[in-house]
Protein backbone atom coordinates (compact mmCIF):
# COMPACT_ATOMS: atom_id res chain seq x y z
CA UNK A 1 0.00 0.00 0.00
CA UNK A 2 1.06 3.66 -1.05
CA UNK A 3 1.78 6.20 1.79
CA UNK A 4 1.95 9.81 1.51
CA UNK A 5 4.63 12.33 0.54
CA UNK A 6 7.64 12.76 1.83
CA UNK A 7 9.70 10.40 0.70
CA UNK A 8 12.91 10.29 3.05
CA UNK A 9 16.06 10.05 1.37
CA UNK A 10 18.98 9.98 4.18
CA UNK A 11 22.75 11.77 2.70
CA UNK A 12 26.26 10.68 4.21
CA UNK A 13 30.28 10.54 3.85
CA UNK A 14 32.79 10.76 5.61
CA UNK A 15 34.67 14.17 6.27
CA UNK A 16 35.50 15.91 3.11
CA UNK A 17 33.39 13.39 0.89
CA UNK A 18 31.41 16.16 -0.77
CA UNK A 19 28.27 15.20 0.69
CA UNK A 20 26.91 18.44 1.34
CA UNK A 21 27.54 19.34 -1.94
CA UNK A 22 25.13 16.62 -3.19
CA UNK A 23 22.87 17.72 -0.73
CA UNK A 24 22.93 21.24 -2.54
CA UNK A 25 22.61 19.81 -5.87
CA UNK A 26 19.10 18.04 -4.49
CA UNK A 27 18.11 20.63 -2.52
CA UNK A 28 18.74 22.73 -6.48
CA UNK A 29 16.60 20.03 -7.69
CA UNK A 30 13.60 20.50 -5.64
CA UNK A 31 14.40 18.28 -2.75
CA UNK A 32 13.88 20.02 0.58
CA UNK A 33 16.72 19.32 3.13
CA UNK A 34 17.10 18.76 6.61
CA UNK A 35 20.90 19.46 7.78
CA UNK A 36 21.36 17.34 10.81
CA UNK A 37 24.38 18.50 11.74
CA UNK A 38 23.56 22.18 11.50
CA UNK A 39 20.71 21.41 13.68
CA UNK A 40 23.07 19.62 16.28
CA UNK A 41 25.02 23.00 16.34
CA UNK A 42 22.02 25.61 16.90
CA UNK A 43 20.62 23.30 19.62
CA UNK A 44 23.71 23.55 21.09
CA UNK A 45 23.25 27.19 21.67
CA UNK A 46 19.32 27.20 21.96
CA UNK A 47 18.04 24.67 24.13
CA UNK A 48 18.09 25.30 27.83
CA UNK A 49 18.48 20.93 28.08
CA UNK A 50 21.35 20.90 25.76
CA UNK A 51 23.41 23.31 27.55
CA UNK A 52 22.76 22.43 30.88
CA UNK A 53 23.94 19.00 29.45
CA UNK A 54 27.00 20.09 27.97
CA UNK A 55 27.93 22.21 30.87
CA UNK A 56 27.43 19.19 32.71
CA UNK A 57 30.10 16.90 30.54
CA UNK A 58 32.60 19.66 29.73
CA UNK A 59 32.49 22.15 32.44
CA UNK A 60 30.64 25.76 32.49
CA UNK A 61 33.42 27.38 30.88
CA UNK A 62 32.86 25.70 27.48
CA UNK A 63 29.98 28.44 27.01
CA UNK A 64 30.95 32.34 26.90
CA UNK A 65 29.08 35.50 25.76
CA UNK A 66 30.56 37.26 22.51
CA UNK A 67 31.12 41.34 22.58
CA UNK A 68 27.15 41.40 21.40
CA UNK A 69 25.92 39.19 24.34
CA UNK A 70 25.40 36.06 22.08
CA UNK A 71 26.19 33.22 23.77
CA UNK A 72 29.37 31.10 22.07
CA UNK A 73 30.01 27.29 22.76
CA UNK A 74 34.18 26.27 22.55
CA UNK A 75 33.54 23.47 20.02
CA UNK A 76 37.41 23.33 19.47
CA UNK A 77 38.52 22.42 23.08
CA UNK A 78 35.08 19.56 23.05
CA UNK A 79 36.44 18.19 19.63
CA UNK A 80 39.63 17.63 21.34
CA UNK A 81 38.31 15.82 24.14
CA UNK A 82 35.83 13.77 22.77
CA UNK A 83 38.10 12.76 19.96
CA UNK A 84 40.44 11.12 22.86
CA UNK A 85 37.28 10.19 25.08
CA UNK A 86 35.18 7.78 23.58
CA UNK A 87 32.96 7.45 26.52
CA UNK A 88 32.20 11.87 26.27
CA UNK A 89 31.36 11.43 22.64
CA UNK A 90 28.74 8.63 23.88
CA UNK A 91 27.17 10.63 26.13
CA UNK A 92 27.45 14.12 24.05
CA UNK A 93 25.41 11.78 20.90
CA UNK A 94 22.73 10.73 23.77
CA UNK A 95 22.06 14.08 24.38
CA UNK A 96 21.79 15.81 21.08
CA UNK A 97 20.02 12.76 18.73
CA UNK A 98 17.07 12.55 20.29
CA UNK A 99 16.71 16.33 20.21
CA UNK A 100 17.58 16.20 16.68
CA UNK A 101 15.41 13.43 16.14
CA UNK A 102 12.93 15.98 17.24
CA UNK A 103 13.37 18.33 15.07
CA UNK A 104 13.65 15.89 11.89
CA UNK A 105 10.02 14.73 12.55
CA UNK A 106 8.77 17.98 12.53
CA UNK A 107 10.58 18.55 9.63
CA UNK A 108 8.80 15.54 7.70
CA UNK A 109 5.59 17.15 9.05
CA UNK A 110 6.30 20.28 7.75
CA UNK A 111 7.17 19.08 3.95
CA UNK A 112 4.10 16.36 3.79
CA UNK A 113 2.00 19.83 4.57
CA UNK A 114 3.77 21.55 1.46
CA UNK A 115 3.46 18.47 -0.83
CA UNK A 116 6.93 18.05 -0.85
CA UNK A 117 8.12 14.35 -2.64
CA UNK A 118 11.58 14.31 -1.28
CA UNK A 119 12.92 15.41 1.95
CA UNK A 120 16.98 14.58 2.36
CA UNK A 121 18.50 14.59 5.51
CA UNK A 122 21.89 15.42 5.61
CA UNK A 123 24.33 13.80 8.77
CA UNK A 124 27.76 12.81 9.05
CA UNK A 125 26.62 9.51 11.29
CA UNK A 126 23.88 8.05 10.03
CA UNK A 127 23.93 5.30 10.52
CA UNK A 128 26.02 5.46 14.24
CA UNK A 129 23.49 7.28 15.21
CA UNK A 130 20.44 5.40 14.43
CA UNK A 131 18.68 7.56 12.53
CA UNK A 132 19.00 5.39 8.79
CA UNK A 133 16.43 3.87 10.75
CA UNK A 134 13.89 6.79 10.07
CA UNK A 135 14.66 6.73 6.21
CA UNK A 136 13.19 4.96 2.95
CA UNK A 137 16.61 5.04 0.99
CA UNK A 138 20.21 5.82 2.49
CA UNK A 139 22.62 7.84 -0.36
CA UNK A 140 26.20 7.25 0.56
CA UNK A 141 29.05 9.94 -0.44
CA UNK A 142 32.46 8.57 -1.32
CA UNK A 143 35.88 9.59 -1.94
CA UNK A 144 39.24 8.75 -1.43
CA UNK A 145 40.55 9.54 1.44
CA UNK A 146 43.96 11.88 0.26
CA UNK A 147 41.08 13.91 -1.86
CA UNK A 148 38.71 14.16 1.46
CA UNK A 149 42.35 15.62 3.42
CA UNK A 150 42.92 17.56 1.19
CA UNK A 151 38.81 19.07 0.30
CA UNK A 152 38.79 19.82 4.57
CA UNK A 153 42.32 21.50 4.17
CA UNK A 154 41.15 23.87 1.64
CA UNK A 155 38.34 24.33 4.00
CA UNK A 156 39.98 25.22 6.87
CA UNK A 157 38.50 22.30 9.12
CA UNK A 158 41.87 21.85 10.57
CA UNK A 159 45.74 20.84 10.21
CA UNK A 160 45.90 17.34 8.52
CA UNK A 161 46.77 15.86 12.07
CA UNK A 162 43.62 17.40 13.33
CA UNK A 163 41.57 16.63 10.14
CA UNK A 164 42.77 12.50 10.55
CA UNK A 165 41.53 13.13 14.46
CA UNK A 166 38.16 13.99 13.37
CA UNK A 167 38.03 10.91 10.08
CA UNK A 168 39.64 8.42 12.68
CA UNK A 169 36.50 7.66 14.49
CA UNK A 170 33.81 7.68 11.52
CA UNK A 171 33.18 4.54 10.08
CA UNK A 172 34.97 3.32 7.05
CA UNK A 173 33.90 4.29 3.71
CA UNK A 174 33.47 0.26 2.84
CA UNK A 175 31.06 -0.05 5.67
CA UNK A 176 28.92 2.65 5.00
CA UNK A 177 29.35 1.38 1.33
CA UNK A 178 27.79 -1.84 2.41
CA UNK A 179 24.80 -0.51 3.84
CA UNK A 180 24.01 1.53 1.46
CA UNK A 181 21.43 1.79 -1.44
CA UNK A 182 22.71 3.99 -3.67
CA UNK A 183 26.49 4.92 -3.83
CA UNK A 184 28.31 8.59 -5.61
CA UNK A 185 31.57 8.17 -5.92
CA UNK A 186 33.34 12.35 -5.92
CA UNK A 187 36.67 11.61 -7.87
CA UNK A 188 36.33 14.46 -10.79
CA UNK A 189 34.87 17.82 -10.89
CA UNK A 190 32.00 19.55 -9.47
CA UNK A 191 30.46 19.45 -12.84
CA UNK A 192 31.14 15.58 -12.77
CA UNK A 193 29.06 15.38 -9.23
CA UNK A 194 26.39 17.72 -10.30
CA UNK A 195 25.41 15.25 -13.51
CA UNK A 196 25.83 12.22 -11.01
CA UNK A 197 23.63 13.77 -8.67
CA UNK A 198 21.37 14.49 -11.32
CA UNK A 199 21.20 11.00 -12.26
CA UNK A 200 20.24 9.58 -8.78
CA UNK A 201 17.88 12.73 -8.77
CA UNK A 202 16.27 11.03 -11.45
CA UNK A 203 16.43 7.26 -9.18
CA UNK A 204 14.96 8.81 -6.22
CA UNK A 205 11.84 10.13 -8.20
CA UNK A 206 11.32 6.78 -9.19
CA UNK A 207 11.46 5.16 -5.82
CA UNK A 208 9.28 7.86 -4.37
CA UNK A 209 7.00 7.23 -6.86
CA UNK A 210 6.85 3.74 -6.47
CA UNK A 211 6.66 4.21 -2.79
CA UNK A 212 4.18 7.60 -2.23
CA UNK A 213 2.06 7.22 -5.70
CA UNK A 214 -1.23 5.17 -6.21
CA UNK A 215 -4.46 5.05 -3.78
Amino acid sequence: MSRRYPFLVGVTGGLGSGKSTVCRFLSELGCALFEADKVARELQLKDSEVIEGISGLFGAEVYSFDRAGELVLDRKTIASIVFSSPEKLEALNRLIHPKVFSEFRKAVQEASRHGIKILVKEAAILFESGSNRQLDVVVVVTADEEQRIERALRKGLGSREEIMQRIAPQWPQERLIAEADYVLVNKGSPDELKKETEALYSRLLGAASSACDGP
